[in-house]
């Protein structure tokens, strides 16, 4: 990304504060963010603990996140940390049930060592400072296994059509769905919950979902194997039957960390 993009010297630099138990790991991160305009490092933590104490008195733009550490590791002082500045993880650690938990719990980005440049981490930073989700191919990799891997919702009897009969396939159109097509998702309690009290479709669940997760309407697009307007379209009738204007009021319903609004106008995806 071209350094224009980022604040020049005039602006106040964006402020990081760095979380990692290994002591090299953060004075090589120190050197390298420290050493430019447009970031200033607000400190060095080794654990969780010493991190929230960190932030919420330094009060950073950006928090770089380890997820093993001794002590209160990454995991666990993630919804804390969130509360308080937008949190990128940044660690070695690249499991499927990590990394989802760790978006799970509020992370904005998610970066795993040796899969970034350091113009990458640059840009991951600012990415996520502004709301943008970043994720590197191993956190990208993992939410699409996650997708791909739930059951395929089970079918459901035909209505009748209001003289009593229950409608059969209709001439010349096959009854099985094409190879090419992409099975519906199953609804967990909770999604079926969200479902029901939001008026939303299956596939709007599960775009929701992925909103949720933190990725980026591309990655929505790849993930469903659909183009980035039927996105687009999706997150606009999601935003008017969640009445939210932006993403993240849109997030916060669905994770219930606010009350559902009585009226509200539709936001643009």
């Amino acid at each position: 990304m071209p350094a224009a993009a980022f604040p020049d010297s005039t602006t106040a630099p964006l402020r990081v504060l760095i979380v990692d138990d290994n002591f090299v790991v953060r004075a090589g991160l120190s050197a390298l963010l420290g050493g430019r305009a447009d970031i200033e490092v607000a400190g060095e933590a080794a654990d969780g603990r010493e991190a929230l104490a960190l932030a919420r008195t330094r009060r950073p733009d950006v928090v770089l996140l380890d997820v093993r550490m001794p002590g209160v590791d990454g995991i666990a002082a993630l919804p804390h940390l969130a509360a308080i500045a937008p949190v990128v993880m940044l660690t070695y650690s690249r499991e499927d049930d990590v990394v989802r938990e760790a978006l799970r719990r509020g992370a904005g980005g998610y970066l795993v060592h040796g899969e970034f440049t350091a113009d990458g981490l640059v840009t991951a930073v600012h990415d996520v400072r502004h709301g943008r989700a970043h994720l590197t191919t191993s956190a990208a990799t993992a939410l699409v296994h996650h997708v791909r891997s739930r059951p395929p919702e089970p079918a459901r009897p035909p209505l009748p059509d209001g003289l009593g009969n229950v409608p059969g396939p209709l001439p010349g159109i096959p009854t099985q769905t094409p190879s090419h097509t992409q099975p519906r998702m199953a609804l967990s309690s909770e999604q079926t919950r969200n479902h029901v009290g939001f008026g939303l479709s299956s596939r709007e669940v599960e775009v929701m979902d992925l909103i949720a997760s933190g990725m980026s309407n591309q990655q929505i697009a790849d993930t469903c194997f659909i183009s980035q307007k039927t996105v687009k379209n999706h997150i606009n009738r999601i935003f008017a039957k969640l009445h939210s204007a932006t993403r993240s009021e849109a997030i916060a319903l669905w994770l219930g960390t606010s009350r559902r609004p009585a009226q509200g106008v539709a936001g643009h995806a």
